[in-house]
């Protein structure tokens, strides 16, 4: 009898184990399965930029998560080539695909139709690069409000002392143009707090380009060497190396843009990076993947999100700022830019988004031609 007990025993832990291993397993399963891939725009994953930091953040999640990724890096720089890339991803198995950069806007229109059981992340794509199309059930596309990290480098360029400043957008499309106008109302308010407005010029042109070569970096050297600008902001994709060599020349200053660009700066010389205006792209990419994997892609299905202040206390939270980590500024303070952004998010601190005017300002701003 006892021995019929032990069996009977054993035959319920038995069963008991597998039902808790099922139990496991569905629960596991109940989460999305997803390969996720990544293409990249007109630049590479060592870009340092845009690309990097998106490649970056898929990565990271993709191995944190157990899953299988993959970047495609298009034969060359079109929409067919684009379009290329994200077929052969597809082909491949990837049911997730990543797409940073508004060059994709048309490239999704294109095959988001086709491949209805994908999902496709764009970054930085608003409803104008989809070409006016209505945003696919399977798309998601978050843009960012570029006007307010670039409002808070141009008032902390001017609160760290400086009063010759210069923007370096690469080619005039509109989050460049918030970057830029951004950066001027930045420098003006505070400028106006400070009362020097009549002390602040402002250079500024677009490149005509994402990357650095020889005539922008001779256009660089003018301004640092003839008419003695101290801090260049430089804004799109690789042009900031044009900055940085013609700044490294002279103990100039730069700028960095959408990500935390103090180590590239830096490399050129030590100090030279004052601060970097910044998107949230990693956010961006963790937010999305988790919302998919979680089985709560309703939440971001079909919808271009604007993407910027969500806390005026906690900066982690925003996808917009500053970079606190790598601060050097020392006339303008961690707590001082808290501050700021508190009072931006309350109203309190107006930034405009307008990109069909500059913007009126009572310091003097120079705008020029393209460089190209």
């Amino acid at each position: 009898m006892k021995k019929l007990i032990a069996i009977a025993m054993m035959m319920a832990l038995v069963c008991s184990s597998t039902f808790a291993a099922k139990a496991k397993k569905a629960k596991k399963s109940s989460k999305a399965s997803i390969k996720i891939a990544m293409v990249t725009d007109s630049g590479d994953i060592t870009d340092q930029s845009f690309n990097q930091t998106t490649y970056q953040a898929c990565k990271d999640y993709a191995e944190a998560n157990g899953l299988e990724f993959q970047y495609y890096k298009p034969a060359g720089d079109s929409n067919a080539d684009r379009v290329a890339s994200i077929d052969a991803a597809y082909q491949d198995g990837y049911n997730v695909i990543v797409l940073p950069g508004y060059l994709f806007g048309e490239a999704i229109g294109k095959v988001a139709k086709d491949y209805d059981d994908a999902k496709f992340i764009g970054l930085d794509i608003s409803e104008g690069d989809l070409g006016g199309i209505a945003v696919p059930a399977n798309v998601f596309c978050a843009v960012y409000a570029e006007e307010l990290p670039g409002f808070f480098a141009g008032y902390a360029a001017v609160k760290e002392g400086y009063r010759h400043l210069g923007f370096l957008g690469g080619m005039a499309v509109p989050a460049v143009v918030r970057y830029g106008y951004g950066f001027v109302q930045g420098a003006n308010k505070a400028a106006e707090e400070l009362k020097v407005a009549d002390q602040v010029t402002i250079e500024y042109v677009y490149g005509g380009q994402f990357y650095g070569d020889q005539t922008i970096t001779a256009a660089m050297d003018g301004w640092y060497k003839n008419r003695g600008v101290e801090v260049v902001f430089a804004c799109g994709g690789a042009i900031w190396s044009s900055a940085c060599e013609a700044a490294s020349k002279v103990g100039g200053k730069v700028i960095g843009v959408d990500v935390d660009q103090t180590a590239q700066i830096n490399s050129y010389a030590d100090g030279m990076c004052v601060t970097s205006a910044m998107k949230g792209l990693s956010a961006t990419v963790n937010a999305a993947l988790s919302a998919i994997q979680a089985g709560n892609w309703a939440d971001y299905s079909g919808k271009i999100a604007n993407l910027g202040l969500v806390s005026g206390k906690d900066l982690s939270l925003n996808y917009v700022g500053l970079p606190t980590d790598t601060w050097t500024m020392k006339n303008y303070s961690v707590n001082d830019y808290k501050k700021l952004v508190a009072d931006v998010y309350a109203n309190k601190v107006t930034v405009s988004n307008a990109i069909d005017k500059a913007p009126a300002v009572t310091v003097k701003v120079n705008y020029y031609q393209n460089i190209k």
